[in-house]
């Protein structure tokens, strides 16, 4: 199938990073809208919307960075550094800023999700609608639980720093955040592959995770977002599935979709079923406001 959208790839050169993004045109879809799409841990943004943003029918414009540690976006020594949360929230303000992209609808997978919500807290007038896809620090109703899987997952980045214990990182790390998935050879050498491209900028990204999930309050952050679409994987933990029924039963703007046959991996595995329903909830957005 060919792409609708054309796609430039550009970058942006700060004091201290090098960002690449992409923008994927459509200048068929009236009226004009934006988009943001925030990729998670370890995974470059293209790999992960490449496939959804095939699909998207509602955005004539939708923009895919490089964050971090991730994809080809570099310090400028070229060299893996630690950051944090705010530096990724703050890359993002300078891009958009960039672009002269004033208003826009967001969506973050995973670490991006986090990135999203501290975004949508900080910069309000500027997000319309969001979608969160497996969101970090909304993985479990219980907050010490919480921090214990972050826990967990600073221990495979330990590994991920090393060498010779890349894949165990890689594998202790899909352990932890997808125990439930269902594993084939195939699926999990490309997963481990994809996962492996900039180990240490995996690893930084991980750390990057739980340093926020220590300073963040939880209850302050879901309550300064606005119109929220939230996708969970159906082979996802039971706790996961809990606390964003008891959002959605809670929160008037929170809507919760379960993506069955899915985990952790959900945007790789059902990018046209996202897709689809990341169109329709915007037309309920704009219906409703």
């Amino acid at each position: 199938m060919k792409h609708p959208f054309s796609v430039d790839k550009q970058s942006l050169t700060l004091p201290d990073q090098h960002i690449v993004y992409r923008i994927y045109r459509n200048p068929d879809i009236k009226p004009s809208r934006r988009l943001v799409l925030l990729h998670g841990a370890g995974v470059a943004g293209v790999d992960t919307w490449e496939h959804i943003t095939a699909f998207l029918t509602q955005w004539s414009e939708v923009l895919v960075p490089d964050q971090r540690g991730m994809g080809d976006t570099y310090f400028p020594d070229k060299k893996e550094h630690p950051f944090a949360a705010q530096e990724l929230v703050a890359d993002l303000n300078a891009l958009v800023d960039h672009l002269g992209w004033w208003q826009f609808d967001l969506a973050g997978y995973s670490l991006g999700g986090l990135i999203s919500l501290l975004f949508k807290q900080q910069h309000s007038d500027r997000v319309g609608k969001q979608y969160l896809l497996e969101s970090a620090v909304l993985d479990r109703p219980c907050w010490e639980t919480t921090i214990e899987l972050r826990n967990q997952l600073s221990e495979a980045a330990l590994n991920l720093r090393g060498s010779v214990q890349v894949e165990k990182g890689i594998v202790n790390f899909l352990d932890a955040i997808s125990p439930n998935r269902k594993v084939s050879p195939q699926v999990e050498k490309l997963t481990v592959s994809r996962l492996g491209a900039r180990p240490e900028g995996f690893a930084n990204a991980l750390d990057c995770v739980t340093q926020a999930v220590k300073q963040i309050d939880r209850e302050e952050l879901v309550a300064a977002q606005g119109d929220v679409t939230s996708f969970i994987g159906g082979n996802s933990v039971d706790l996961m599935h809990q606390y964003q029924r008891e959002l959605a039963e809670r929160l008037p703007n929170w809507h919760y979709f379960l993506m069955a046959g899915t985990d952790h991996s959900l945007p790789f595995q059902k990018p046209r079923q996202i897709a689809r329903v990341m169109n329709d909830e915007l037309q309920r957005y704009i219906t409703n406001k």
